[in-house]
Formats: structure tokens, C-alpha cells, sequence
């Protein structure tokens, strides 16, 4: 259908050459206002005077396009949309990630701007905007590596193929370069191999940024805060050890490029993963180390403002072993045993270093469930005990029986007769 009515830049234009009609301005002039060339002018005012205004309507205006895709094509691609792509509310592809996979998986180009044309007028995607609460965005940091954000994200992301899992999510502040694991829960363990994975690739940051929640930064007790002692949980040893300083955030708004990262693989990692038919976890994490990560980071990642790379390369044979475990200080009794739990270890005769009853020892568990007993960073050796250890007996010193000698003018040493009452002494009792 032919579109009748003006644009706006259409009247101004109308306005103009009416008054090149009326004699008010030469057609020079008219051109230099209209900042078009004198030929062009020449050209629209003589279908000005022949038409009027309606001449000045552009002639492909309200037509069809002639590089429109053809019907046919168009219907076909909204069919692989709704039959691959779509769903309810939240688990349907948005038109840049269906046009993104409608390429990878039919090999079928189309711009997103076009296919979100497309699928709003079938119906096929719509978007609410919520006015959120006014935030001044923080400025990244300048240097990568310079401080990265931490955090985990429970979903149910295999949907009804797997259980409820946690993704345990880093993302580097100054160029949003993210890394991610899937664990059970967010514990120690699953942030220390997430942490892992980022120094062997990357190398030491310079800071976390993480939550106040007991597995990062555990809060004081009482008697913590009366005697000035600051807890340190196995994770924050870890970082200790590798010169990572620890910083809590006060707010999830205050680590929002960690929390816009989860909603982007809230969205686009689950559907990716059904796709992919993936059924468990281990499944789920290999896809991330060997596709999802790299395609990701090529997508988000951006240059940071200073070209230094604050990471910190491990010196040669570090062993991170050593780091990532959970370590407890115990103290060596007197037969040379050490206690950790339930267990009992023999701490053995031949050391390299002298080994005392009463030292303190460091026993470090390590993820596969096998220990090591330290002191002062010389590992002992040590074998388990088959039971534990009885206590030995103190030899106790014979007693000796004391004689009570009564003294001398005890009433034991008189003689009978003096000691018992006389008869008339009874009777005056009496």
C-alpha cells in the first residue's frame, strides 16, 4: 500500500520551495538550507510544481522493500524459530540468540533486527521494561587481573534432565573475561577448584571480589570480636597463600557485572545446554571448558583501559596442591601421634626434620581425600594407626601405712579404773 501522507522532513522540504515559488529565495539558496546539491533541488521542484506537496513523497515509500526476503522464506524461518526456539516466558531464544543459532545449526543467515521484526509480528517474542532504581555505574578497573568478581548461581539448569545445580561464576572486572564451573553447592571445595581453574589459566589476580558469606569471609563470634581476632575461613588461607586480598561486597548491585553475567547464562546457557541434550553436570562442565567459555568470552570480553595484565605467574614448580586444601594445626602427643577426627597418625621415627612431642604440625586434606602432615614446610612421613592409642599409666608410688601414736595424756593412756565414772557420781546424776 502507497504511503500518502509526509515526513516531516518531507514538508520542511515543501515549506522551502514554496517560498522558491513565490520568488522569496533562489533555488541556490533553497539548496544550501536543504544542504542538497543545486541538481538535486532542481530536480524535486519541478515535481513540486507539476504535483504539489504529494509529489515530494518518496516513490518506494509504503512499497516493498527490494531486498526484502521473499514470503516463502520468511514463513520458513519463523517455523524453525517457533518449532527449535520458542516456548513460554523465559525459555524462548531472544531474536539475537535465535538468529545467532538458526546460522550455527541450519546454516541460515539472517540479521537479528530483521528476525525481531519478524517473531514480534507472529507473536514469537515480546520484552516488559521495568524501571529499576536509579544507579550510578562504577567505573571498571583499569588493569585485567586488577580485581575479578565471584559469585554462585543457583538454578535448575539442566531443567527436568538434572537436579538443582550451582554455577560458580568469575568475571574479570576490567574486561568481563568470565570463567565458570557447575558445582553441587557453593562450598569450599567448589569455589577453591573454580579459583584453581582461573590461576592456571590466567594466572594470580590481584583481588576478589566476593559476598559476606561464611565460606569467603565468616563472620566474628562474640568472643572473636572481644579479643580482636579475625576469622579466616579455608578459602581466605587459600588466598592468603597466594597474596589474593579478599574483598566483601555489601550489596549484590555493588558486584553487578558478576550478577548481569548470571542472568546472560540464566538464559542463554540453558537453553544452549538443551540443545546439546546435556543430561548431568560433568557433561554440562566439560561443554563449558571445551565450547561455551571461549564463544562467550569472544562475545562479552572487551579491551581493558591499561595494557599492564595484573596477574601473577606461579614460579616454577609451585605445587597448588599445596594451597588448595583444607589445612588444620594439630599438636603432637607424646608418643608421637596426631589426631585428625576420627583418625589416628603415626608420626614415623626417621624425619629429615626433628620432630617433638608437643610441636604443632599442619595435616592438610587435599580433594581426593588423602592427607599430608606438615611442619614447617617439611613433609613428614607418617603411616595410620590401626586403633587408637591407649593412654599410658602413670607408675604410682606405693603408700605408706601411718601409724597414729596417741599422745601422752590421751585417755587411752590411762588406766581403766581412773578413766570410769565412780558410783556415787552415777547416782547423783540421778
Amino acid at each position: 500500500m502507497e504511503r500518502t501522507w509526509m515526513s516531516e522532513e518531507e514538508t520542511r522540504r515543501a515549506g522551502v520551495l514554496k517560498r522558491v515559488q513565490s520568488g522569496e529565495l533562489a533555488q541556490v539558496e533553497a539548496a544550501e538550507i536543504l544542504r542538497i546539491s543545486y541538481r538535486q533541488l532542481k530536480r524535486i521542484y519541478r515535481r513540486f510544481r507539476r504535483q504539489g506537496a504529494k509529489g515530494l513523497v518518496h516513490r518506494n515509500a509504503g512499497k516493498r522493500s527490494n531486498r526484502a526476503k521473499p514470503d516463502k522464506e520468511r514463513r520458513r524461518i519463523l517455523a524453525l524459530v517457533k518449532k527449535h526456539y520458542g516456548g513460554g516466558p523465559g525459555e524462548r531464544f531472544g531474536p539475537t540468540l535465535a538468529a545467532e543459532h538458526l546460522e550455527e545449526d541450519h546454516g541460515i543467515q539472517v540479521d537479528a533486527e530483521t528476525l525481531r521484526r519478524w517473531m514480534l509480528a507472529e507473536g514469537l517474542w515480546s520484552r516488559e521494561r521495568k524501571r529499576k532504581a536509579y544507579r550510578q555505574r562504577r567505573l571498571r578497573r583499569g588493569h585485567f587481573g586488577e580485581l575479578v568478581q565471584m559469585d554462585g548461581s543457583f538454578e535448575d539448569w539442566l531443567e527436568e534432565r538434572g537436579g538443582r545445580g550451582c554455577l560458580i561464576h568469575m568475571v574479570d572486572d576490567a574486561t568481563s573475561t568470565g570463567l565458570a564451573r557447575f558445582e553441587e553447592e557453593e562450598t569450599t571445595w567448589g569455589v577453591a577448584e573454580t579459583l584453581r581453574a582461573w590461576v592456571e589459566r590466567y594466572g594470580v589476580p590481584r583481588a576478589l571480589y566476593v559476598d559476606w558469606k561464611s565460606v569467603y569471609l565468616p563472620a566474628a563470634s562474640k568472643r572473636q570480636k572481644e579479643e580482636g581476632i579475625v576469622p579466616v575461613s579455608q578459602f581466605g588461607r587459600m588466598c592468603q597463600k597466594l597474596g589474593i586480598e579478599l574483598i566483601g561486597a555489601n550489596s549484590p548491585q555493588a558486584k553487578g557485572r558478576v550478577e548481569r553475567g548470571h542472568g546472560t547464562h540464566q538464559d542463554r546457557l540453558i537453553k544452549k545446554m538443551r540443545l546439546k541434550r546435556i543430561s548431568s553436570y560433568e557433561e554440562a562442565n566439560q561443554y563449558l571448558a571445551d565450547e561455551y567459555l571461549e564463544q562467550h568470552n569472544g562475545k562479552y570480553a572487551v579491551a581493558a583501559r591499561e595494557m599492564a595484565d595484573y596477574h601473577i605467574g606461579l614460579p616454577r614448580g609451585f605445587d597448588l596442591e599445596q594451597v588448595f586444601c583444607l589445612e588444620e594445626e594439630r599438636t603432637v602427643s607424646p608418643d608421637w601421634v596426631v589426631q585428625y577426627g576420627s583418625r589416628w597418625l603415626q608420626i614415623e621415627k626417621q624425619q629429615k626434620v626433628r620432630v617433638m612431642p608437643g610441636a604443632k604440625v599442619a595435616v592438610r586434606e587435599h580433594r581426593d581425600g588423602t592427607l599430608s602432615v606438615w611442619l614447617q614446610e617439611r613433609k613428614l612421613r607418617w603411616h595410620e594407626a590401626a586403633e587408637r592409642p591407649r593412654k599410658v599409666a602413670r607408675a604410682m608410688k606405693p603408700r605408706r601405712a601411718v601409724r597414729n601414736v596417741p599422745s601422752v595424756n590421751h585417755p587411752w593412756r590411762r588406766p581403766f579404773k581412773e578413766s570410769a565414772p565412780s558410783a556415787s557420781a552415777t547416782r547423783g546424776s540421778r
